[in-house]
């Protein structure tokens, strides 16, 4: 059993920056694939980035390319979202995710999930 704790959220000014932290314990984190998804109010989780076991391999939703990098430390068992050029349509909840299949958007192959951290961006 995988527990993920994230932290990192906060309100930030549009155009500011933020690094969310995920720190597994219980599994052995080096063999999952993990990723991050957020909700805002009032609509659906939606994928944001996810990173494969060796960090070697990651992929971002196209709303966030460019801006938001998704990296891991197998030591710490920590995986992180930096997210930089943050604008008010990035406000929601942000969960991490651990994956014992494949690296993916689709949430459905994630059997492990996290509490979840606010971010909030003022305009």
């Amino acid at each position: 059993q995988v527990q993920l704790v994230e932290s990192g959220g906060g309100l930030v000014q549009a155009g500011g920056s933020l690094r969310l932290s995920c720190a597994a314990s219980g599994g052995t984190f080096s063999t999952y694939a993990m990723g991050w998804f957020r909700q805002a109010p009032g609509k659906e989780r939606e994928f944001v980035a996810a990173i494969d076991w060796s960090g070697g391999s990651t992929t971002v939703a196209g709303s966030v390319k460019g801006r938001f990098t998704i990296s891991r430390d197998n030591a710490k068992s920590t995986v992180y979202l930096q997210m930089n050029s943050l604008n008010p349509e990035d406000t929601a909840v942000y969960y991490c995710a651990a994956s014992s299949t494949f690296y993916s958007g689709s949430s459905y192959l994630y059997s492990y999930w996290g509490q979840g951290t606010q971010v909030t961006v003022s305009s």
